[in-house]
């Protein structure tokens, strides 16, 4: 009785949460005004594809996606690439003020994003950085979360495995190809994954960054989309429904590369 009562609670919670994301799906395919009657209707009278075609003819709506996904992409593997060599470097070498050093970067994570983009906006106008894609990408080459991340993770592989691949003639650059990187790939699977979705979601900084419209990413497009068709809400649910489609299609992707790196860590040598 208790294990049924626990899938019927499970059940309950997925439909409800899985609820709005439906209806923003089927409301996207209704034809226009039709989302908005009382009692609103759960499922199209008759399917249409006339919003995510003005999506992408008259609103240009794949030069915004384009523009999301370039970002994405770009910083998602840069910070990888930083954030892992940093957080091993942290966590295994050797080196004067290491500790005092990562101290230092540990206290900004109680900074709040908010107060350094200031700062940041000026810096990267002095570099001639503003309105462009290298704007927006650089700020999130690397992260004091993500190093912090790595870092914690990275300090659960032994050093003797590490002093007998130095031992053999392995190179540092060898090491961390051959055995750091295969021994934290379930947090990078996690941090990829936070990385991605974070930077396309992301609506503050690339509205700062961003003045030229055929720069702007999705979450600012759809922004400005809201203000001018207001009324529209089936195309503001097509723009939704493009908006999130990409970030659940990654997480699930990674989702399984997260399982296998999380069993191929388990097997002990």
């Amino acid at each position: 009785v208790a294990r049924i009562l626990l899938y019927v609670l499970l059940v309950a919670g997925s439909i409800a949460a899985l609820l709005p994301m439906l209806w923003m799906l089927s409301a996207s395919f209704m034809a226009a005004g039709e989302a908005s009657t009382f009692p609103p209707r759960l499922l199209p009278r008759e399917p249409t594809l006339e919003h995510y075609r003005e999506l992408f003819t008259r609103l240009r709506l794949g030069r915004y996606f384009l523009n999301s996904t370039i970002i994405a992409l770009a910083v998602t593997a840069i910070s990888l690439l930083v954030n892992s060599m940093a957080g091993y470097a942290f966590a295994k070498l050797r080196f004067r003020g290491r500790d005092r050093l990562f101290r230092l970067l540990a206290a900004g994570l109680v900074v709040p994003v908010q107060v350094s983009m200031l700062p940041l906006f000026l810096l990267l106008k002095q570099l001639g950085l503003i309105n462009t894609y290298w704007g927006v990408i650089i700020p999130g080459m690397a992260s004091i979360f993500g190093i912090f991340l790595i870092r914690q993770y990275a300090l659960s592989i032994p050093d003797e495995l590490l002093d007998a691949a130095r031992i053999d003639g392995a190179g540092e650059l060898r090491l961390f190809v051959s055995i750091v990187l295969p021994s934290i790939v379930p947090i990078l699977a996690t941090l990829a994954i936070w990385t991605f979705l974070a930077t396309w979601n992301d609506f503050m900084w690339p509205l700062i960054v961003l003045s030229d419209e055929a720069r702007w990413t999705l979450p600012v497009a759809l922004a400005n989309l809201s203000g001018e068709h207001a009324q529209d809400l089936e195309l503001m649910m097509a723009g939704s429904v493009l908006t999130i489609l990409p970030v659940m299609l990654v997480f699930l992707f990674l989702q399984r590369y997260y399982i296998q790196g999380i069993m191929l860590g388990s097997i002990k040598e």
